[in-house]
């Protein structure tokens, strides 16, 4: 029986969250690693399959082609109901999405591999400002993000209940990626937690980018 195909790389973390949902979903895919610094995502294999090149993208049975992360997660719970990425209740889903766009919409698209790349190659920018410019669009995010967590009524586990949902999974992709440029977790006690308990999980724990095939 055919399997879909998760075109992926390790160390992307949007690629890190779909890896996330699929698990918890008890989705099985065929890995296959494009290496972005490599830039395999530009093939012209690849492009005709997501012509943005960009990963993850996933090739399902029939051939249909998804991508973008947050669109292919929705899918998933949409196609597989159990267990629900979102809570109970409109207000609460809400939330919770308004939680993961924080760090989808906020905090990614201007920390990703091609806009830190072009700081270097269009700006001049060496290592040093490229990590300082990393770090201070994380904090004025998380700052918030660990405010409206440490606010909330019930004290669960995970951001919304005592399962993870969407919003810890984007949640976890973000921190992976704050280890690479040395940001500061002190401030974050609440999200620190709330990681630490997803990484506690199997589940978590064999979609990090050190479990990937083509981790190195």
């Amino acid at each position: 029986m055919s399997k879909p195909i998760l075109h992926s790389y390790f160390r992307s973390s949007t690629s890190y969250r779909l890896r996330i949902a699929l698990n918890l979903k008890g989705v099985e895919a065929t890995y296959k690693a494009h290496h972005l610094r490599h830039g395999e995502q530009r093939a012209d294999a690849y492009l005709a399959l997501n012509p943005q090149g960009l990963v993850p993208s996933l090739e399902l049975e029939d051939g249909t082609v998804l991508t973008q992360s947050m669109a292919i997660i929705e899918y998933l719970d949409e196609t597989i109901p159990e267990p629900p990425l979102l809570p109970q209740g409109a207000v609460r889903r809400a939330q919770a999405r308004a939680m993961a766009q924080m760090i989808a919409c906020e905090i990614h698209p201007v920390n990703n591999l091609r806009v830190l790349t072009y700081l270097k190659t269009g700006f001049g920018a060496d290592d040093a400002a490229v990590a300082n410019w990393f770090r201070h669009w994380v904090a004025t995010t998380f700052e918030p993000l660990e405010s409206l967590l440490a606010a909330r009524q019930e004290k669960t586990r995970f951001c919304f209940g005592d399962t993870p949902g969407l919003a810890d999974i984007c949640l976890v992709a973000q921190v992976a990626n704050n280890r690479r440029f040395d940001v500061d977790m002190t401030p974050y006690p609440v999200i620190s937690a709330i990681n630490e308990a997803c990484m506690e999980l199997e589940v978590f724990q064999k979609a990090a980018p050190a479990a990937q095939p083509d981790a190195e």
